[in-house]
């Protein structure tokens, strides 16, 4: 059964701009008939209910874009992206802060959201009236509240300033007791954005080992942070948000492998953005067999050939490629560099096409990846890289097959060949 389910859900918002300057000198009669028709602007959006937007421009701004997907109950579900990409906005449509513009959401169960320092908590209020307030607002009971308030307390390590109006705490404080509330409060499903990155390091880690339990009791939490190292010892699954639309939901490893290929990718283009230059990349692999044909899926014991297509070469630099085989989990099979094999690709100037080729596949049944495919100069320096290419099946050949790899399972028989065509 599902916890949340998204379907063809879309946010827009209206930005205002200042209207570009483009003459030292403007008319008083233009300055008039744009004040009027902003003023104009303004009454007509205050009239329908919309919001007034500040500005002599109006563009219209897509944070989300057509977004589907399903979390299942108890699923752990980290998401990431880059600063902008929709984060916080997803996350404040699920937990019902601001509506969508298109689509609709299905929320099988409470939630418990804490998406940023201090939400639902009064100023004036005292650290223990705030748990009740706070309590009251993500659904609970008085007594509920009352059964829990000493774990909450002992959790946020705040008994000395209990009773103290948290205007006076700080930041490090409000994360602390904030976080204790909605984690305590046995919600179904948790939300937590990056305000976990506020605290010291100690309570990150008691903060992430909470949601370690809470997931473990079967409850759904979603996680948002930059820090990938808590998102993969926390998730297990990932999904990848890039400028409000997803571009990956799969396994945790898959998903952070896809956010650090969009990373490189975006600082690779930026690099040499209008420098005018044709750029080194890798544009294309295709998994083939042994008679040249696109395939999927093998045996063990056959032929398996990677052809890589490079573009922008110039002849007078010399070039080397490396690929890694792994399993569906991350796990690394074997990794290949065209270097370690005596081939270096040179005197080519513009597009070219090499082929890896790995005989006598010795690997169990199972999918993998062709991963951290990359181009690089003899000196080192990595001009292209793709974190995350394609995959392959190794089928059951069957038990006679699979006693071939009792001795020998994680590795090539032959050193695998390179060629340059």
């Amino acid at each position: 059964m599902f916890a949340i389910k998204v379907e063809n859900l879309s946010k827009s918002y209206l930005v205002g701009h200042n209207a570009a300057k483009r003459e030292n000198y403007i008319a008083l009669r233009d300055v008039i008939a744009q004040n009027a028709k902003s003023l104009a602007r303004k009454t007509r959006d205050m009239l329908t209910g919309r919001p007034i937007i500040q500005g002599d421009e109006i563009e219209e701004f897509w944070a989300l874009k057509d977004i589907n997907f399903e979390i299942k109950q108890g699923d752990r579900v980290g998401i990431i992206g880059r600063n902008g990409a929709g984060k916080s906005t997803l996350l404040k449509i699920l937990s019902r802060i601001t509506e969508p513009t298109t689509g609709r959401i299905q929320i099988n169960g409470r939630v418990a959201s804490l998406l940023e320092v201090g939400t639902g908590f009064h100023q004036e209020l005292t650290g223990r009236e705030n748990i009740f307030l706070n309590g009251a607002i993500l659904g609970m009971s008085r007594k509920e509240i009352q059964r829990k308030f000493d774990e909450i307390v002992e959790f946020a390590e705040i008994e000395k300033f209990l009773d103290t109006p948290v205007k006076r705490y700080s930041s490090g404080m409000y994360v602390r007791l904030a976080f204790a509330v909605a984690a305590h409060l046995e919600p179904e499903i948790l939300v937590v954005d990056e305000v976990l990155a506020v605290g010291d390091t100690q309570f990150q880690k008691k903060c992430l080992g909470k949601m370690d339990d809470v997931a473990k009791g079967g409850r759904t939490v979603i996680f948002v942070s930059h820090n990938m190292a808590a998102i993969k010892s926390l998730c297990d699954k990932g999904l990848v948000l890039s400028n409000g639309e997803i571009s990956c939901y799969d396994s945790i490893n898959i998903a952070v492998k896809r956010y650090e290929f969009l990373s490189e990718t975006l600082e690779y283009a930026k690099k040499f953005k209008n420098k005018g230059k044709e750029v080194e990349q890798l544009v294309g692999i295709r998994l083939l067999n042994q008679n040249n044909e696109d395939q999927g899926e093998f045996q063990i014991g056959d032929e398996l050939k990677i052809e890589i297509s490079l573009n922008g070469l110039h002849q007078d630099k010399e070039y080397q490629i490396s690929y890694i085989v792994q399993k569906i989990d991350g796990t690394n099979m074997y990794h290949c560099k065209s270097i370690d094999d005596d081939l270096i690709i040179k005197k080519v100037n513009g597009s070219a096409k090499v082929v890896s080729s790995l005989v006598d596949l010795r690997l169990y049944p199972g999918r993998y990846e062709i991963v951290d495919l990359w181009l690089a100069t003899m000196h080192g320096t990595t001009l292209d890289l793709k974190v995350s290419t394609v995959s392959f099946e190794i089928l059951d050949g069957g038990p006679m097959v699979k006693r071939v790899l009792q001795h020998n399972a994680a590795l090539i028989h032959e050193i695998p060949s390179w060629k340059l065509i």
